[in-house]
């Protein structure tokens, strides 16, 4: 039988709730899992540079108090690290680098120095780790992590550089009693306002939601509930560590999915892009091109493997439900 949100633990509310601490959270994924662990009676500690308790707030590279909300956790899910979402300059690709692996190397070094130490450690990683591809799709077991690939820009290679760094940092931290996953996550869809399905809806209504490029570079994305659900999953299933992908079971071309995304919106048309207007297109956004162009064809190997039931496979039924709360 598949694992479903129906099939979340049970609690014994006379049991004590779980502690979730939180590193980086302050934004639409943290956010959404602090909600759904709150909602079930979870104590959910939320750490971050702006944190009004003082023993919450943390700079990514240095350990302070609020290393006490780590000693005694049962889960710490670090989110930390710069957005992706700005120009691919040196500077820019430098901060996401060491944001990145040194909040990795710190909570590493939290944990090791705990007297009770957290039973698992759940830490972000990115789909973006794999291969340009459109053949097949990327699972953890026989997926192709990417690099200089053909007819690809070369600094393409410098997004699967700051991901396998990030990863190699989690692999190298020291801590016997926990157990540690690298969530190699897709976009997670959330009707949350400024989330990346608030802004694809944005674009969409003002007709530039049409095909980019080719279109037929693959995106792979989460719904939202999915994503909170398999982090529940991982927390409860002791024999998942290392890499698992967090992704729909069903990536899609990107015209097929804009197409969609403009029929659940009611939008008739959508502006195409040449290539070489979206990279004009993104100069103004103040973003880069490798977040539309690169072909991220993921798939939930591992997941999918250990029992895990998607709610919204496709993206047809995910954007309809989206759209409803939106």
């Amino acid at each position: 039988m598949a694992w479903t949100s129906k099939s979340l633990l049970s609690r014994n509310y006379e049991s004590p709730v779980m502690k979730i601490v939180i590193p980086g959270g302050s934004g639409q994924v943290g956010q959404l899992l602090e909600r759904a662990f709150k909602s079930s009676g979870d104590e959910v500690v939320v750490l971050g540079r702006n944190a009004a308790d003082e023993s919450m707030r943390w700079d990514g590279i240095g350990l302070g108090s609020w290393t006490r909300h780590v000693d005694g956790a049962d889960v710490v899910i670090n989110l930390a690290g710069r957005t992706v979402n700005c120009r691919y300059t040196e500077e820019n690709l430098l901060e996401m680098k060491d944001s990145r692996v040194d909040s990795t190397r710190v909570i590493g070094r939290a944990i090791a120095n705990s007297v009770s130490p957290p039973k698992v450690w759940l830490q972000m990683s990115t789909a973006t780790i794999y291969s340009h591809r459109f053949d097949a799709a990327n699972d953890e077991a026989t997926g192709i992590i990417g690099g200089n690939e053909k007819d690809t820009p070369a600094y393409w290679a410098r997004s699967i550089e700051i991901a396998k760094a990030w990863e190699l940092e989690l692999e190298k931290a020291s801590v016997p009693q926990t157990r540690k996953v690298a969530m190699r996550t897709a976009m997670v869809m959330s009707p949350d306002k400024d989330g990346v399905f608030d802004v694809l809806c944005g674009l969409t209504q003002r007709w530039l939601g049409g095909r980019i490029g080719s279109g037929k570079q693959f995106v792979s994305w989460i719904h939202g509930q999915d994503f909170v659900n398999a982090v529940r999953f991982l927390i409860e299933n002791e024999s998942l560590s290392g890499p698992v992908n967090l992704a729909a079971p069903n990536p899609l071309p990107q015209a097929q999915f804009q197409s969609e995304l403009r029929k659940a919106l009611g939008v008739g048309f959508g502006l195409p892009a040449m290539k070489w207007m979206a990279e004009i297109g993104a100069v103004f956004m103040r973003t880069d091109t490798e977040l539309i162009l690169k072909s991220r064809r993921v798939i939930p190997g591992r997941l999918l493997e250990s029992g895990f039931g998607f709610q919204f496979e496709d993206w047809r039924s995910a954007v309809a439900e989206l759209e409803s709360r939106r």
